[in-house]
């Protein structure tokens, strides 16, 4: 899979509206087949920064998200709303789905 985290750092004054702006994007990219996930989460040390954490089948299905109609749209429409170029770290892993963080097991409760 293709595996992506991606930070954005929003203007200040629209940090709190981020998940409406991205609301459309948000829920065109979840629609997409090869999409396995598309969450957001924001910073707990800077409430204007947002992490997005993506993962999407195979590079197939990266190239089809990228290619959309959806992604050239939030090209246009994103980026005014924020303080810097968004910063990513993008890896094809060899899996399909989260891994149990072993190190943390939980045993089953009863």
């Amino acid at each position: 899979m293709i595996f992506i985290t991606a930070k954005f750092r929003v203007l200040p004054e629209h940090a709190d509206r981020w998940p409406e702006i991205t609301a459309e994007f948000t829920a065109a990219t979840r629609a997409e087949p090869g999409c396995l996930w598309f969450d957001w989460s924001r910073s707990l040390d800077d409430p204007a920064e947002y992490v997005l954490v993506e993962a999407f089948r195979d590079g197939e299905a990266g190239a089809a998200h990228v290619g959309s109609a959806h992604f050239k749209q939030a090209r246009q429409t994103l980026p005014p709303y924020l303080l810097e170029t968004p910063r990513i770290v993008n890896a094809t892993v060899a899996q399909d789905d989260w891994s149990e963080l072993g190190e943390m097991a939980v045993p089953p409760r009863g």
